[in-house]
């Protein structure tokens, strides 16, 4: 129990930060229930002793009922628990949007503090379901987990305190029982259920990647003969996935059946014990009555508890998940890098870096010093480590061993806000989003103005084309840019990097996909917009040097090692 605090403990935090809304939502739950029960309880009165009335009158007897204030309240509760209803669900699922949104920020956030080599030991499909199936469980820690089960014994004490007015051993009676019956369907069945929904996360993970694997290997799979294999392979743990849920719909349904059945042996309980008081005359029939239907309407009350709280392992394993997403913030937000319009020198000092479970290093022994406000030139194949040693600058890794530092301090140790205002990587990734042109570049400065996003068009020779569109800024690039050429969006990436102000820039290959006259166009902008800031080019290999304006340090990467580059000359 007090694990399993532990691991809730930060999001049901992150949740109560919004407890006005949640104890308004409670509220809500709980008007919607009494007003049900309420107009339950008031009818059955009203229909007996309209009924008693009647026969009254019939026999002869004398006989008077004041109908209008029964009626006034069976339509009072009758329109209060439409109205709260409605409210109740339009207020709480409000609330739990709200919370979504920050539960999703709080763990994009942590997924952007993640470095490099742990973000690529998982798919990107594995991190979205982080943000999605995750959050969703976490979800029913406030919608299934603390709203009902409070509302539901608000409701209880309510009702029980109702009858005893009456019958104090039956409101006594109903107290206790359903008391115990409220402990046995939330703490009793979210331990029952604890093992079976906390595998059902696992089982759907595993399920979604070994379908994902299906469609996005199909080839291979048919190449290797082994598409019926691993098709029988995703049969089996279906069938497993499936002999798992059963028995969690099995246990809610017994829940159920507990629920109605407990509730049903109370309510001849009370008549029991109400007959006695009737017969005695300490309580009418109308009141007997009432007290019945109010007991039988609890069942409403706590039906739909048990299923809830079968989920609680579901909550819990996405806790887990999520928590081990956390970084020690104590490694971070430790220094800022000095302001100012002018670059930061970078240096490397023995740096080795090795992939978690890789035999060889990607690099070793690196030895560099670049001077603030220089250029340099990084040439090598694909894969002697360029990106791995612009992550290493970035601070996007740690080294394994040496020491980096830019302006004397080590970029593991400068905070992400103070990062993203000085540092800037151009990768060979290019990340657009399915929205107009403009939106993808005020992403890197909203409150850019117009002319200055015109301005950069023209710097990566975008202007042209851009206006001879029909909506010009308000073009839509399409899902990952797919409406741009390759060259077009590489281009959108790098002016959308040109609206920032850093003072240390890595380009990775900035001319990939232009065509040469487009190239020196864009080597003469990166020449006069780098000005005074310290840059890296990270190339292939070094076709032109009249491409490179500015460099002084040219240096080669092979087999980890850095070499000075000695076969281009100035």
């Amino acid at each position: 129990m007090k694990r399993l605090y532990r691991d809730l403990f930060p999001w049901l935090k992150l949740l109560l930060r919004r407890r006005q809304r949640f104890l308004v939502g409670a509220l809500l739950a709980w008007v919607t229930l009494l007003a049900g029960l309420s107009l339950l309880g008031l009818s059955g009165w009203f229909i007996v002793s309209c009924a008693l009335a009647g026969i009254a009158l019939t026999a002869g007897l004398p006989s008077s009922l004041d109908v209008y204030v029964p009626g006034g309240g069976i339509r009072f509760f009758a329109l209060l628990r439409t109205i709260a209803r409605y409210v109740e669900r339009l207020y709480n699922h409000n609330t739990v949007l709200t919370l979504l949104a920050d539960l999703r920020y709080r763990v994009f956030g942590d997924l952007t503090r993640l470095d490099d080599a742990s973000l690529k030991q998982r798919r990107a499909s594995e991190w979205l379901s982080r943000l999605t199936a995750d959050i969703d469980n976490l979800d029913n820690l406030y919608l299934r987990l603390l709203i009902p089960p409070v509302a539901a014994l608000l409701t209880i004490l309510m009702v029980s305190a109702f009858i005893a007015i009456w019958l104090p051993v039956v409101g006594a009676v109903v107290a206790v029982v359903l008391t115990l019956l409220w402990a046995v369907v939330t703490l009793g069945y979210g331990w029952l259920g604890f093992a079976n929904s906390y595998q059902q996360v696992s089982d759907q993970e595993e399920l979604r990647r070994l379908v994902l694997d299906q469609v996005q290997a199909s080839a291979e799979l048919l190449s290797y003969q082994t598409s019926i294999w691993h098709r029988q392979k995703v049969q089996q743990h279906e069938a497993k996935a499936l002999g798992n849920q059963r028995r969690l719909a099995m246990k809610s349904a017994v829940g159920n059946a507990f629920v109605s059945a407990v509730t049903g042996l109370l309510l001849l309980a009370t008549l029991w014990i109400g007959s006695f008081a009737l017969s005695s005359g300490q309580v009418s029939g109308p009141i007997l009555v009432m007290a019945v239907i109010a007991v039988l309407g609890i069942n409403e009350v706590l039906g739909l508890l048990p299923a809830a709280f079968l989920k609680l392992g579901s909550s819990y394993a996405a806790a887990q998940r999520l928590n081990a997403l956390k970084v020690n913030d104590s490694a971070w937000d430790i220094a800022e890098l000095p302001g100012g319009a002018g670059g930061h020198a970078i240096q490397l000092d023995n740096v080795d870096y090795c992939y978690p479970g890789a035999i060889h290093p990607a690099l070793v022994n690196l030895q560099v010093m670049l001077p603030a406000q220089k250029r340099a030139v990084i040439s090598g194949v694909s894969g002697a480590g360029k990106s791995t040693l612009a992550s290493l600058i970035m601070g996007r890794v740690a080294p394994t061993q040496g020491a980096i530092s830019v302006a004397e301090v080590s970029p593991l140790h400068i905070s992400p806000e103070s990062r993203a205002e000085h540092f800037a990587l151009l990768t060979q990734q290019t990340d657009l989003f399915d929205g107009t042109l403009e939106a993808n570049l005020r992403i890197a400065k909203p409150d850019a103005a117009e002319e200055e996003l015109w301005q950069v068009l023209s710097m990566v020779a975008l202007e042209s084309w851009v206006k001879q569109q029909p909506k010009q800024l308000l073009t839509h690039v399409g899902e990952k840019g797919q409406q741009l050429s390759g060259g077009q969006a590489r281009r959108v990436a790098l002016a959308r990097l040109m609206l920032r102000n850093p003072t240390v820039v890595l380009l990775d290959e900035p001319f990939a996909g232009v065509d040469a006259d487009t190239a020196r166009h864009l080597a003469g902008a990166l020449d006069r917009w780098l000005g005074c800031r310290t840059a890296i080019f990270l190339l292939h290999q070094v076709d032109d040097v009249t491409l490179l304006p500015g460099v002084e340090y040219r240096w080669r990467l092979d087999g980890g090692r850095l070499f000075t580059d000695t076969t281009v000359e100035s």
